[in-house]
């Protein structure tokens, strides 16, 4: 992924602008289909799953999702990258301003 090219860096950075859920929620509505919005939810709880060790077929029961794309979660859960995990490890330690109703 080329993050420095400028349509990618302008979707960091609005993404960087949000201040709250409300906000969070009103811009992925615009700019994703509720479908793709969907398909990303059970993505991320099928990440918290593995994070907790739950076995593969327990995801694709809670999820709908694919062997396939739980395998592929998995993959970026371990990669270098490290997205799923600090998002993860960040929610896990500290409470979600959706919790908070923010």
């Amino acid at each position: 992924m080329n993050w420095n090219k400028s349509e990618n860096k302008a979707l960091l950075r609005a993404l960087l602008s949000l201040k709250n859920a409300d906000e969070a929620g009103r811009f992925l509505r615009d700019l994703l289909t509720k479908a793709e919005i969907a398909e990303f939810a059970k993505r991320f709880r099928a990440a918290e799953m593995l994070a907790k060790k739950e076995p593969y077929s327990a995801i694709e029961r809670e999820t709908g999702l694919s062997s396939t794309t739980v395998a592929r979660v998995s993959k970026w859960l371990k990669g270098k990258e490290g997205g799923y995990r600090r998002v993860i490890g960040r929610l896990h330690h500290h409470s979600s301003p959706i919790a908070r109703g923010g």
